[in-house]
């Protein structure tokens, strides 16, 4: 194979000529795109019910478990009478969650989104229709019985199912069904926090794995139609509004800002590599893995001792961190105890989301450094801080950022919350090869990349690297005539190139092309056979000057052919080239040197620029 340097030079646009291809867009929108987005609004409207329903069914274990009332209103484990409840509920939750886990179905286990992931990435995005009654379900058990863990991993994993189960019973591909899993998840997350555009940007940045409008436009109808749906059921107003952030910030604050970044990610590090340090050691333990949640409960029940409010949800907590309430005892036991029995816990196998204790652990961060940097507002360090522990641990820093803006709508603060995600999501992407979301399925054996980016392919048209079809044969010509030729060209020394083709166009008395006939099958066959080439020649795969390289890749693998003729749009289709796997490395190659290769363009004097190239 040629050298990059001898390789057929990539001509760009501007050297073109002008010319208009009407196929070819910025975006390809197939009209399925509408029936997939209609079916979208009522999962989404499903998935804002089933949240409402979680919400409840956690406020009433938690009243049964603590409180010792038949009630759905707002409770938290701290308000018990019974101090020992704090110890024992907990380990009574992990055994319910063990029995629903091993006679149920073992998908229930985790936090949600890693299940989610690995659906989408090798289960066809097929849920089974017990994970969607069970899920939630272990979940109100987890986080109603003292589990310091939020309610949105269980929901987004619900509302996926909502969706898959919906595709399931329609005749759709895997690609429409994954938009529909991936639109009640979104609604489901939706309609937890009040936050339709984070939960959009979360379907983007972590559960899509592309960037197109076949699966953009289902995820906002799911969301925007859950958000709509969750007004009556649970209000519209911000959930941690108050921390009044002025619209003037000083400048040594933004500087700061950056420092809690750098803290943020130290955290998102330190609690990611808990979680995973607390799975490897349940997994040496020599009993069934059923018991685990239940010593992950005695773990809970232990830190709910030293600091009760660190158990459930704990929306009061975090509201009391946004808006400066919170006492140094309760920042530091949050900071602390919180940290560690959800990161024990959580390795155990119980059931229950990361969003929520992140809110609160990097709220009592933030708290934390708002005792020693300058004033700004009531918790605005814990509000930024939040922002930084969610890029982060999460690894999605648009996420974060939104996710903040949304529940506090607090817009002054948008700068220091992009500083400080962006610092803690940089340290978190160079010192950690995977996040606690993707952590998971790496250790199952799966690879999961979060860089999207243009294939290069897509942006090289088949003009720019054709290769002539430099020999054809007539379609009566025997085909003993072709294989003594190529024989021939070969003792020779192929002078007249025929060798250095290995797909041969057969035309007809016309000019017309018939089909196409290998270097291969001619070498092989007999010098003496008669048969006309027409007769042996294969029916073209066929490809357009016009056509991009993405599509000829497509086609390659559709067909399993590693070579395609290039003919025009013309009436009477006129061949004009062949293009194969190397033109498609040819233009990967083009992509390599423009992101190694470095030089320097503009120089000072009459020095010629000077070349390095990037390891």
């Amino acid at each position: 194979m040629p050298s990059y340097a001898s390789a057929r030079p990539h001509t760009p646009a501007r050297h073109l000529p002008a010319l208009k291809i009407p196929h070819l867009g910025d975006f390809h929108v197939p009209p399925r795109v509408l029936l997939i987005s209609a079916l979208a609004a009522p999962v989404g409207a499903v998935a804002a019910l089933v949240a409402a329903g979680l919400l409840k069914l956690i406020a009433l274990i938690t009243n049964l478990s603590f409180l010792g009332r038949f009630a759905f209103g707002s409770a938290v484990p701290a308000d018990t009478g019974h101090r020992w409840l704090l110890a024992v509920m907990p380990v009574v939750g992990g055994l319910l969650i063990g029995l629903m886990a091993r006679f149920g179905s073992e998908k229930i286990r985790g936090h949600g989104m890693p299940e989610a992931i690995e659906s989408i990435l090798v289960g066809g995005s097929r849920v089974q229709p017990r994970v969607a009654v069970l899920k939630p379900a272990s979940a109100a058990v987890s986080i109603g019985t003292g589990g310091p863990f939020g309610a949105e991993g269980p929901v987004i994993m619900t509302g996926g199912a909502v969706g898959s189960l919906l595709a399931q019973f329609l005749r759709v591909t895997t690609d429409e069904r994954k938009a529909l899993l991936v639109a009640g998840s979104a609604a489901g997350m939706a309609a937890t926090f009040n936050a339709p555009l984070a939960s959009i940007l979360l379907a983007v940045e972590l559960l899509l794995f592309e960037w197109r409008p076949r699966s953009y436009l289902p995820v906002a109808v799911a969301a925007v139609t859950a958000t709509l749906v969750r007004g009556p059921l649970l209000g519209t107003a911000p959930l941690f509004g108050g921390a009044h952030v002025p619209a003037r910030i000083a400048l040594p604050s933004y500087g700061l800002c950056l420092v809690a970044g750098v803290l943020a990610g130290l955290l998102a590090l330190g609690a990611t590599a808990l979680v995973y340090f607390s799975e490897d050691l349940f997994a040496r333990l020599r009993i069934h893995w059923m018991w685990w949640p239940a010593i992950g409960g005695a773990i809970i029940g232990a830190g709910g001792l030293v600091e009760p409010r660190a158990l459930g949800v704990g929306y009061d907590v975090i509201g009391a961190l946004l808006t400066g309430h919170a006492t140094v005892g309760l920042i530091v036991g949050i900071l602390v105890v919180k940290t560690l029995i959800w990161g024990l816990s959580l390795g155990s196998g119980t059931s229950g989301g990361v969003l929520a204790p992140m809110f609160m652990v990097g709220g009592a961060l933030g708290a934390a450094e708002g005792l020693v940097f300058p004033h700004v507002s009531p918790g605005f360090w814990a509000l930024v801080s939040l922002a930084g522990v969610l890029g982060g641990v999460m690894r999605s820093p648009l996420t974060g950022i939104v996710f903040c803006l949304e529940l506090t709508h607090e817009v002054n603060a948008l700068i220091p919350m992009v500083i400080t995600a962006s610092a803690a999501y940089l340290l978190s992407v160079v010192l950690l090869k995977r996040s606690v979301l993707t952590e998971k399925l790496a250790r199952r054996g799966l690879h999961l990349t979060r860089e999207y980016s243009v294939d290069p392919l897509e942006v090289h048209l088949v003009r720019q690297l054709e290769t002539p079809a430099g020999v054809t044969f007539a379609g009566d010509r025997p085909a003993g005539e072709a294989t003594a030729l190529l024989r021939a060209a070969h003792d020779t020394g192929d002078p007249e190139g025929l060798l250095a083709q290995r797909l041969y166009p057969v035309l007809d008395a016309d000019g017309d092309l018939v089909g196409v006939v290998t270097r291969g099958r001619l070498v092989h066959a007999d010098p003496g056979d008669t048969t006309p080439l027409a007769a042996l020649a294969a029916p073209a795969v066929t490809a357009h000057p016009d056509e991009t390289l993405r599509a000829l890749a497509n086609r390659m693998a559709r067909h399993e052919v590693t070579r395609l003729l290039v003919v025009t749009r013309d009436a009477r289709p006129r061949v004009e080239g062949i293009v194969s796997l190397r033109h498609l490395l040819t233009a990967r190659r083009v992509d390599l040197h423009e992101e190694h290769h470095a030089e320097r363009v503009l120089t000072f004097g009459r020095r010629r620029p000077a070349v390095t190239a990037a390891s």
